[in-house]
């Protein structure tokens, strides 16, 4: 069986987690914990709680990577 590309990449989106843990998104970022924290004590991602439980987003990584991206010059 023979999958499209954009059939490929749907099932590869969805393989996806949709948050992460804390140790997880840290190893997702390549960034320590310290880092992460800052991140999130500044603003620049969201976290949310489920419980006791901190998550982060697969969205809040995704947008904090394109706002550091350089912008291409033209």
């Amino acid at each position: 069986m023979s999958l499209s590309i954009t059939e490929a990449s749907m099932t590869r989106q969805t393989d996806r987690p949709l948050s992460y843990r804390i140790d997880s998104a840290c190893r997702a970022l390549g960034v320590g914990r310290t880092k992460l924290y800052a991140l999130i004590g500044a603003g620049e991602i969201r976290p949310i709680r489920i419980g006791r439980r901190v998550l982060i987003p697969r969205s809040e990584l995704e947008t904090l990577l394109r706002r550091l991206q350089p912008e291409k010059s033209r």
